[in-house]
């Protein structure tokens, strides 16, 4: 879908060659005796960015590189609001930045519903609003002008047709399976596709899903959410977890559990999966303990500084972008897995891939 900007605000423009008409008659008589002109002062990009918080090492990676993306040297002048994962602190920024009338506004939403009101506040100003990584369910789409992001349900189906192929290759019957599903914050766009992925899998495939709660995406909560299923539910193999946070805090809970993280599930190990690839993910595949790493890529900035100048300079710009992202594991038993008739290549995580990524 194609989209193209508006102009700012009159008001604005007003200012702005008011402004310039003041600096060019300050400046007259150094010009009338010979001296150059002073230079016009640089114009910036005025942008409000409200990041829902820094709950995840996907999180930290993904606000440095929006906020490095839109830095002065690249024409930008950013305003960061951290909403410590507090809907209510998103909407009181996104009305700040709009009272204070930024050019565009950059908003991450801790969840997807509540967004209406103020977005219609934005749109009213005439304020483009580039909506990233989750995103927000509003009855008119034109309330946001562009959103940039990963598609969540395809990263669960690409980890189910994994488990799939996987466990049939080792001769492990679909009924054998036993899974939890360790949920994100209930409500965000990336727990709803992966759990949607997962339980269309389970229905597909006939798996066991013997619990689903949400742990925040956060290691403390995995960690300590996995140690009550375990004591729940003693035919657990597959753990399914919705980051790399949480994955490490079900590994630390299976371990002090007295079992083992692995594939072998035939012997009593739990199978891992988990969601965003980041370096501590990594590492935990490297080592045998998460089977399967589906790649979410923070990496949004250049995308979004991209979107903005398009939007500003009244260019030709998509609605929606997905992210390219890859899926990791050690073992080379499944190379590719098929979505929708297409082949999805499973990437053999090395040393060399791991020294690479910085998050």
């Amino acid at each position: 879908m194609k989209m193209f900007s508006g102009k700012r605000k009159l008001n604005k423009r007003l200012l702005g060659l008011a402004l310039s008409a003041a600096m060019i008659f300050g400046t007259a008589g150094c010009t009338a005796g010979g001296t150059t002109e002073a230079e016009e002062p640089k114009k910036y990009i005025s942008v409000g960015f409200s990041q829902l918080g820094a709950e995840s090492d996907w999180r930290v990676a993904n606000t440095d590189s929006i906020r490095g993306s839109l830095s002065r040297e690249e024409g930008f002048d950013l305003m960061f609001d951290d909403a410590q994962q507090k809907q209510d602190k998103q909407i009181r920024a996104i009305r700040n930045f709009t009272q204070q009338e930024v050019d565009c506004i950059v908003l991450a939403p801790v969840m997807e519903t509540g967004w209406d009101t103020v977005l219609e506040e934005a749109r009213d100003a005439k304020i483009p609003v580039v909506v990233v990584d989750r995103m927000v369910d509003v009855e008119d789409e034109t309330l946001f002008t562009a959103w940039v992001g990963s598609d969540f349900k395809k990263e669960g189906r690409v980890a189910c047709e994994w488990l799939n192929e996987y466990t049939k290759a080792k001769g492990i019957s679909p009924e054998e399976l036993n899974i939890v599903d360790i949920q994100g914050t209930l409500g965000a766009t990336a727990q709803i596709g992966r759990t949607d992925g997962l339980m269309e899998g389970a229905q597909k495939y006939g798996w066991n899903i013997v619990a689903s709660e949400p742990a925040d995406y956060t290691r403390a909560k995995g960690q300590e959410v996995m140690q009550k299923l375990l004591n729940e539910y003693e035919n657990i193999n597959v753990a399914y977890c919705e980051n790399d946070n949480e994955a490490i805090g079900v590994i630390d809970a299976i371990e002090a559990s007295g079992r083992t993280a692995g594939t072998d599930i035939a012997n009593g190990e739990i199978l891992v999966i988990s969601f965003d690839a980041a370096n501590s993910g990594l590492s935990m595949v490297m080592e045998g303990k998460i089977a399967l790493d589906v790649e979410c890529n923070p990496l949004q900035g250049e995308t979004v500084k991209n979107l903005i100048n398009a939007i500003e300079n009244g260019e030709e710009f998509e609605k929606y972008t997905y992210i390219k992202e890859k899926a990791f594991t050690v073992d080379e038993t499944v190379k590719s897995v098929n979505l929708n008739g297409e082949e999805y290549d499973i990437t053999l995580l090395t040393d060399e891939i791991l020294r690479e990524r910085e998050y």
